[in-house]
Formats: C-alpha cells, sequence, structure tokens
C-alpha cells in the first residue's frame, strides 16, 4: 500500500491559506495540515476547507497543526510565514524581521521533518531560503525557494496583455533573485514555440520586462494593506505538485549554487530545476547572453548583500 503523501504549510494567511486550499481541492496528497500562530484560525480554516474537499468529492483530510511535532511525516513542507509587504516597501525592507521567524520555523522542520522537502515562499525569498538551508542543515536539493514560477507566469501575462493571442500557450523564463534584479530570458521565452523576439521588438520585450520585475509592486500599491497571493500561492502549488508526483517537470526555482553559471557558489539565486521526489534534483545550465551574464551576476551580488548583513550580526552562529 502506497505511503500517504503529507503537505504542512506554515502560515495561515491569505498565502498559505490558498496554498492549502488549492492542494486540498486538486486531491494532490493525502493530507494537507495548516500551522499559525493561531490555532483556533487554523482550525477554523482547516474545518472550512475539509467541508470544500467534500463538496468537491475529493480525499483530502485538512486538519490543523496543533504544534511543531505535527510537522513529524511531512513530504513537504511550505513556509509562507512572515510579515507581508507593504506600499513603499521593499522585499529586502523585511529581512531581519522575517529572519527570525523564518529560522524558528527551519529549527522545528530540522527536528521534527528532517526528510521533509522544504518550499520558502516568505520574503526576501533568497534570502530565506538561505536562512533555511543553513538552519536545517539539509541538502541544498531538498530546500528551494518559490520565485521563478511567479515571475515567469508574470511575464507571460503581460506578453499575453500586449499580444492579445496565445493564452495558455506562452512559456516565460525567468532567473536570478526575486525582486528588482530578476532576469527575464526573451531568449527562452516563446509562444507556442514561436520565440518572442520574432513576435515583438526589443522596445516591447523591455516594456514587458520592466512590468515583470515591478509586477508584485503593482499588487501591493493597488491593494494598499496585503500583496499578491492566488498566482503565489498557485505557483507554490505547481511545486509542491511537481514533487509528490516525482514529475520531473522544469521550472525556475531559487537554490543554492554550487559551481553553476559561472563558479557562483555558497549563494541563493533563481535557475531552472528539474523537480522530482527529491526536490531540485538537478540544476540545468543554459547558454546566456552577455547582458543577462551580466545582469545575473548583479542579481546574485544582491541576495549576497542581504547574506552579509545577516552575517554581520551572527546571526547564523547565534541559535537561539
Amino acid at each position: 500500500m502506497a505511503k500517504s503523501k503529507k503537505v504542512t504549510v506554515i502560515g495561515t494567511g491569505n498565502f498559505g491559506s490558498t496554498v492549502s486550499f488549492i492542494l486540498a481541492m486538486n486531491g494532490a496528497c493525502h493530507n494537507v495540515a495548516l500551522m499559525g500562530r493561531n490555532y483556533d484560525v487554523a482550525k477554523g480554516k482547516a474545518l472550512d476547507m475539509s467541508q470544500a474537499v467534500n463538496a468537491g468529492r475529493q480525499h483530502t483530510i485538512v486538519k490543523a497543526a496543533k504544534g511543531p511535532a505535527c510537522l513529524s511525516d511531512s513530504d513537504v513542507v511550505v513556509i509562507t510565514a512572515g510579515a507581508p509587504r507593504g506600499p513603499g516597501m521593499s522585499r529586502d525592507d523585511l529581512l531581519m524581521q522575517n529572519s527570525e521567524i523564518v529560522r524558528k520555523y527551519a529549527q522545528d522542520i530540522k527536528k521534527y521533518a528532517p526528510e521533509a522537502v522544504v518550499v520558502v515562499v516568505s520574503n526576501p525569498l533568497d534570502a530565506m531560503t538561505y536562512v533555511v538551508l543553513k538552519e536545517t542543515g539539509f541538502p541544498r536539493e531538498r530546500v528551494l525557494g518559490m520565485a521563478g514560477i511567479l515571475d515567469s507566469a508574470r511575464m507571460a501575462h503581460f506578453i499575453y496583455e500586449k499580444l492579445q493571442y496565445g493564452a495558455g500557450q506562452i512559456r516565460a523564463t525567468v532567473m536570478g533573485g526575486h525582486g528588482d534584479t530578476m532576469v527575464p530570458l526573451a531568449k527562452f521565452t516563446t509562444v507556442a514555440g514561436v520565440p518572442i523576439e520574432d513576435l515583438l521588438d526589443s522596445e516591447e520585450i523591455g516594456e514587458i520586462v520592466k512590468k515583470t520585475r515591478n509586477g508584485g509592486a503593482e499588487i501591493v500599491n493597488l491593494l494598499r494593506n496585503g500583496s499578491a497571493y492566488y498566482a503565489p500561492a498557485k505557483s507554490t502549488a505547481v511545486m509542491v505538485e511537481a514533487m509528490l508526483n516525482d514529475t520531473k517537470q522544469i521550472h525556475s526555482c531559487a537554490v543554492m549554487l554550487d559551481g553553476e553559471y559561472g563558479g557562483y557558489k555558497n549563494i541563493v539565486s533563481g535557475v531552472p530545476v528539474m523537480i522530482g521526489a527529491g526536490g531540485a534534483e538537478k540544476i540545468i545550465e543554459m547558454t546566456l547572453k552577455p547582458l543577462q551574464i551580466e545582469r545575473f551576476a548583479k542579481s546574485v551580488a544582491s541576495v549576497q548583500e542581504m547574506v552579509e548583513k545577516l552575517e554581520k550580526i551572527d546571526f547564523f552562529t547565534d541559535n537561539k
């Protein structure tokens, strides 16, 4: 008999709840556990989702986690906990505040779910992925940050907005950090297999790239009290489903580099990876143009700068 698959989602805000709901409704796993600061809120949302599951004739069991021990037996743990961005805030502004939150959960995962694959979504994404890697000591393939799938989806949307055709057939590729230094790759972006460079001129592509970089901030400014969660949650669910079903799909994710793309080591950045049951089972190296190499270097440097801020306060040696 096959082992029941379990996903624990840490964080019961809009983002975490939506990830849990998507996983519960599509039947990707047998058990979904919601973990948050307020047990009653987690229990209420789990109860609501359980009733939705029955309405959808699915078999997923949704429960609230009473404490960190409930992480045990998780195949995948998704970390969405942390303060969201507000208007005028950059992802970097959240560095110190969210590092403490994420570190605590990483320590819980190490203790209670030592075999799990961890998907990090808390911002600033690349730095938080680095924190989880250092605190858990897990191999790099078992700690991934969700960024590239979301950024690629945003780019695909803006391409459709410009073309007004090709919906569902647009495959965009984005590398680098999740933020202003992301590197959208027009060279590897297609519409039904047709390179985007054959459909749009360089000025139009430049406009789309700019919109992609500002995609999250635009939503934050419109909402005024919160940040995007539908597209990020669906993007996270895509990663989790690829692991649970061992599909070997290729998606851009934030991972620890170990010599790839020109020799980068001990730093996290978004690159194409093959996702399976073991997490990021293989890193795919693409041939980049000189300008893309330069932009990727700047993106890696921006993440390194955040990591150095944490190292200056001995964050990684102070195991609270």
